[in-house]
C-alpha cells in the first residue's frame, strides 16, 4: 500500500490558498442531494457537523453521551492556542507553526501543520462571533498568556474552563443546524462498525444504548470525530466513557493506524491517592505560569510541612535544568523530569504503591507578588477543583502533582484533506494523527478541533463528493445486513461468556502494563514482556469476562466489555510501534536512546517517518507502512529548552 500525503507543492505560507482554490466543489442546489455521518460530538464533531448543515448537506451526527455538551472536549481548562500577536511579543504564524513542529520532535508533517498554524488566526474570529467568554484586558482587548513550549502569549482563554465555553458556542451552532433540520442527531448511540460497500466508507452500525437496538445507517461520506484513546491506560484525565472502538473498527476493515505509541503523558495532575481510583484529574498545565515546581532537596523533608522548608532546601529543578523556558517546558519533558524526581526518593505526598509520587506547585512567590485577588481571577475555579478533591487549599499550601496519561498523538493515519486510507472515511481531532508528531503542546488541541472541524473537512470533503460517483446505497443493502449481524454476534459473544471477571477487572490490569512498559520511558526488554503478557489477558478475557444483565437494553457493563475488548488489540499495537521504533522522540522515550544530558536522542536517519500499520488479521502480526517525512522548511535539530 503506497501512503500519498497528497500535500501541495511551492510555498508554505500559500499551500493552502492553493488548494482550496483548486479543489472542486459541490453546488450550494446540490448539497442537499448528500448525506455526511460524522461520528462525534466534541469540538472537531459539531463543528464539523454545524459547518456542514450550514452549507446545505444533510448530516446525521451521533454521540454516546445523552447530549452533544457532555462531549469530553468540555474538560479541557487552559486555553486554545492562536497566532494573533495581540501581545506584540514577536509571535506570527510562522513561529506557531516552528513552534508546533520542534514541540512535536520533528515528526509532523510540515504542511499540516503549517496550515493549522494559519486557520488557529480564524478560529478566535469564529469563537468571539459565537459569543465565547474569553478573557479581556482592562481595555477590552483579548488576553493571552504562555503555555509549555513557546516563549511568547499566544494561549486564548476563558478562566479554566476553555473547552467548556468552546465546546458551548460549536453546540449551538449545531443545534441551531438541528433545529433548521439540517442535522439529524443521535444521542446514546454507540457506533460498533464500518460499513463498506466496494472499499468505500458508505455507514456505521450503532447501538442504541438505552433500548439495545443495532441499526445501520448509511451515507454518501463518514466523518470519525471520536476523540483519542487514552483510556487505554485505564488511569487517566479522559472521561471514562472515552474509548478507541470507532476508530478502532475503522481499523480493522482497512484504515491505516498511525503512531499508536506516541501518547502524551500530561505532568500537571493531581496525583493518585490510592489503588481504588478509576479515573485521574487534570489540572491545567496554564498553573505552570505562576505556580513554581519543586522538590525538597533532600529525601529526609519529602514528610514534612512544605512551609517550614527553607528556600535553601528546595530544588526547583525545572528552572535548574532549563533556564530559558523554566517551568514552561513541553510536556513530555516536565513529567519525566517528575518521575526522575519521584524515582530519586524526592517525591512529596503520601506513598502508594511504595512510592511518594507527587512533586509541589507553588503559588506563594506569586501571591505575594500579584496578590491573591490577581491569582483567583486567573485560576479559582481550578483551585476550587483542587481543593474540593484533595482538601487542601492551594492558596495557603502547595499543589500537589504528578504526570498521567492525558492526550494521544497517535491516531487513523490521513492525508491532507483528512482522508483515511479507507475513500470517503474522514478523520478529525484527536482521531486522527496528523498534527502534533510525537508530543502536543499545550492549548493545541483545542485548536486542531475546530480547525477541523470549522475551516478543513467543509473544504476536503465537498471536493470528494465533487469529484467522487457514488452509487445509491441504504439500510437495506446487503454489506450494511451484513454488518449489523457482525455486531450482533459479538455483542451475543460478549454476553454468552459467563465468567467470572468484570470487564473493569481486565481494564485495570491492561492500564497497569501498558503504563509500566508502554508509559513515559520504555525499552526493549519491558515491551517484549507486555507483548507477551497482553495476548494471554485477552485470551482470558475472552474466556472468563462475565458481562451481567441482556444486551437487549441499557447495559453499562456491555458497553465496557466491547471497548476493553477493543483495548486489549490496541494496547498490542501500542507496544508492536513503540518496540519497532528504535529511537527517542517527544513523547516516546526509549531508554537506550537519550542524550548525556538525559533528553531524548533522535535517529532521523532511520526513523523520520510516521510509522502507519495495516490490521493483519486475528492472530497475526501487523504490518508496518511508512510515510517520510520531509522538512522543506524547519530543519531537524536536538532539542533544546535551556
Amino acid at each position: 500500500m503506497e501512503l500519498r500525503a497528497n500535500s501541495p507543492s511551492g510555498p508554505l505560507d500559500t499551500r493552502w490558498s492553493r488548494h482550496k482554490f483548486e479543489m472542486k466543489l459541490v453546488n450550494p442546489a446540490n448539497r442537499r442531494k448528500f448525506k455526511v455521518i460524522v461520528v462525534g460530538t466534541g469540538l472537531a464533531g459539531a463543528a464539523a457537523a454545524a459547518t456542514l448543515g450550514e452549507q446545505g448537506y444533510n448530516v446525521a451526527a451521533f454521540c454516546y453521551q445523552d447530549s452533544p455538551r457532555r462531549a469530553h472536549s468540555i474538560a479541557a481548562q487552559g486555553g486554545i492556542n492562536a497566532a494573533k500577536n495581540y501581545q506584540n511579543d514577536g509571535d506570527s504564524i510562522y513561529r506557531l507553526f516552528y513552534d508546533t513542529v520542534k514541540g512535536g520532535d520533528f515528526r509532523a508533517r510540515e504542511s499540516n501543520v503549517h496550515r493549522l498554524a494559519e486557520v488557529s488566526v480564524n478560529i478566535i474570529d469564529q469563537c468571539v462571533a459565537q459569543g465565547v467568554p474569553f478573557a479581556r484586558e482592562y481595555g477590552g482587548l483579548l488576553d493571552n498568556r504562555s503555555f509549555g513550549g513557546a516563549q511568547v502569549s499566544r494561549t486564548f482563554y476563558a478562566r479554566g474552563q476553555t473547552g467548556q465555553q468552546l465546546l458551548l458556542g460549536a453546540y449551538q451552532a449545531l443545534e441551531r443546524q438541528v433545529e433548521a433540520g439540517t442535522v439529524k442527531m443521535f444521542t446514546r448511540h454507540e457506533m460498533m462498525e464500518l460499513i463498506l460497500v466496494d472499499g468505500v466508507a458508505r455507514g456505521i452500525v450503532c447501538r442504541d444504548m438505552v433500548k439495545g437496538r443495532v441499526e445501520a445507517f448509511m451515507a454518501d461520506v463518514v466523518v470519525l470525530a471520536t476523540g483519542g484513546y487514552g483510556n487505554v491506560f485505564f488511569l487517566s484525565t479522559n472521561a471514562k466513557g472515552c474509548n478507541t472502538t470507532a476508530i478502532w473498527r475503522a481499523h480493522k476493515k482497512g484504515a491505516l493506524f498511525a503512531n499508536p505509541c506516541f501518547t502524551q503523558i500530561h505532568p500537571t495532575c493531581i496525583p493518585q491517592a490510592g489503588d481504588y481510583q478509576s479515573k485521574l484529574t487534570l489540572m491545567s498545565e496554564s498553573l505552570r505560569n505562576d505556580g513554581r515546581v519543586w522538590v525538597p532537596k533532600n529525601e529526609a523533608d519529602c514528610t514534612k510541612d512544605p512551609s517550614k522548608i527553607p528556600e535553601a532546601d528546595r530544588d526547583y529543578y525545572l528552572e535548574r535544568i532549563y533556564p530559558s523556558f523554566g517551568n514552561l517546558v513541553p510536556r513530555d519533558i516536565a513529567s519525566r523530569r517528575a518521575k526522575q524526581m519521584c524515582d530519586e526518593g524526592r517525591g512529596v505526598g503520601p506513598e502508594v504503591g511504595g512510592q511518594r509520587r507527587g512533586v509541589y506547585l507553588d503559588f506563594r512567590d506569586s501571591i505575594q507578588r500579584l496578590g491573591k485577588k490577581v491569582v483567583e481571577a486567573r485560576y479559582g475555579n481550578l483551585f476550587q477543583m483542587y481543593e474540593r478533591i484533595t482538601g487542601e487549599d492551594p492558596y495557603e499550601v502547595p499543589m500537589r502533582i504528578y504526570p498521567a496519561t492525558h492526550y494521544t498523538m497517535g491516531g487513523l493515519w490521513v492525508d491532507y484533506n483528512l482522508q483515511s486510507t479507507i475513500p470517503g472515511l474522514f478523520v478529525g481531532g484527536e482521531a486522527n494523527f496528523s498534527d502534533h508528531g510525537a508530543n502536543r503542546l499545550g492549548a493545541s488541541a483545542l485548536m486542531q478541533g475546530l480547525a477541523d472541524g470549522y475551516f478543513v473537512l467543509p473544504h476536503t470533503l465537498g471536493n470528494y463528493l465533487a469529484t467522487t460517483k457514488l452509487p445509491k446505497v441504504d439500510e437495506s443493502h446487503p454489506e450494511a445486513k451484513k454488518a449489523v449481524a457482525e455486531v450482533e454476534g459479538r455483542i451475543q459473544k460478549l454476553v454468552g461468556i459467563n465468567g467470572k471477571r468484570s470487564p473493569d477487572s481486565f481494564h485495570r490490569e491492561l492500564g497497569h502494563i501498558i503504563w509500566d512498559n508502554c508509559g513515559m520511558a520504555r525499552n526493549a526488554t519491558d515491551l517484549k514482556k507486555a507483548l507477551a503478557r497482553i495476548p494471554e489477558i485477552r485470551a482470558e478475557f475472552w474466556e472468563n469476562l462475565n458481562v451481567v444483565g441482556e444486551p437487549g437494553g441499557l447495559n453499562q457493563t456491555l458497553e465496557k466489555a466491547g471497548r476493553v475488548a477493543d483495548f486489549l488489540e490496541l494496547g498490542e499495537l501500542m507496544c508492536h510501534d513503540a518496540l519497532d521504533r528504535d529511537e527517542s522522540c517527544g513523547c516516546h522515550f526509549r531508554e537506550e536512546h537519550t542524550t548525556e544530558e538525559g533528553e531524548a536522542k533522535r535517529n532521523d536517519e532511520d526513523y523520520a517517518y510516521a510509522a502507519a500499520w495495516e490490521y493483519g488479521g486475528e492472530g497475526k502480526a501487523p504490518k508496518l507502512h511508512k510515510e517520510a517525512l520531509s522538512f522543506e522548511f524547519v530543519k531537524p535539530s536536538q532539542r533544546s529548552y535551556k
